[in-house]
């Protein structure tokens, strides 16, 4: 196989990671992609730091035997806890991307009122959250809303109904007389219950924008791909390959059917 068709390794702690590889195949339609979820160890929102470590760089390995030229930490948490050390490990040889919440661009639409990031409670309690924090935290009211409990819901396949939205009604219940400008989704899981937030959202009289790191991660994945002259030669649209550490039909239908919603 030419180098430039080696496709992109994507790695999450389970399904979230979708709505990042979404972006991706249609940004980058002729690349070919290889997606590993560690749903059977999901959530890593509720591990401790040095677990993450272990299990993300565990899933690159996984990874790496699959012959990668890219690789992209499609997890929030993961990206918190490893990416530094992934880059230094494997930045020589390959483009290591990490995905972190969308506070820039949510600061940057200068609308009045919070900027509630909901995210995992590790993702939240990482030095590299409290340093972004600090530095697009300028003059915004920024709130985090540590999200226990959500991921397994995904992870479960229920995005929509009842169950989500009494979630989120409770999470917000406390914002219910504030303005709120924007919400963050800081969890690559979280954008498959964009409709369930809306939804809740506008029942609270609330105008939001909600805003996901995806985009901006996917068109890094771009910028770093044209920068080393690896964007593949083919003349066809690429192909996606899921695997996950659960390894049944299930997981494996339901994260073909979240690329496609």
């Amino acid at each position: 196989m030419d180098f430039k068709d080696r496709p992109i390794g994507f790695f999450d702690s389970g399904v979230g990671g979708i709505s990042v590889l979404k972006q991706a195949v249609r940004i980058l339609p002729k690349e070919n992609f290889v997606y590993f979820g560690d749903s059977l160890r999901a959530p890593y929102g509720i591990r401790t730091s040095s677990e993450v470590e272990k299990l993300t760089f565990d899933a690159v390995k996984f990874l790496l035997e699959k012959n990668i030229k890219a690789l992209v930490i499609a997890c929030n948490t993961a990206t918190s806890v490893s990416i530094e050390d992934l880059r230094r490990k494997y930045g020589g040889s390959m483009p290591v991307i990490g995905i972190e919440p969308a506070l820039k661009p949510a600061v940057q639409y200068g609308r009045d009122g919070k900027v509630v990031i909901m995210a995992t409670p590790v993702t939240l309690a990482e030095n590299k959250f409290d340093n972004l924090m600090k530095k697009y935290d300028l003059n915004n009211n920024v709130e985090s809303m540590p999200c226990p409990g959500l991921v397994e819901l995904i992870e479960s396949g229920i995005i929509r109904g009842e169950r989500v939205e009494m979630y989120l009604k409770e999470k917000f219940l406390p914002l219910k007389d504030d303005k709120i400008a924007a919400v963050v989704l800081g969890c690559t899981h979280y954008p498959f219950i964009k409709e369930a937030l809306n939804k809740i959202l506008n029942e609270m009289n609330k105008d939001v924008v909600i805003i996901d790191g995806s985009i901006g991660t996917v068109n890094q994945l771009k910028r770093q791909l044209l920068k080393h002259n690896m964007m593949s030669s083919a003349h066809r649209a690429g192909r996606v390959e899921m695997f996950n550490s659960l390894n049944t039909h299930e997981i494996i239908e339901l994260s073909y059917k979240l690329l496609n919603t």
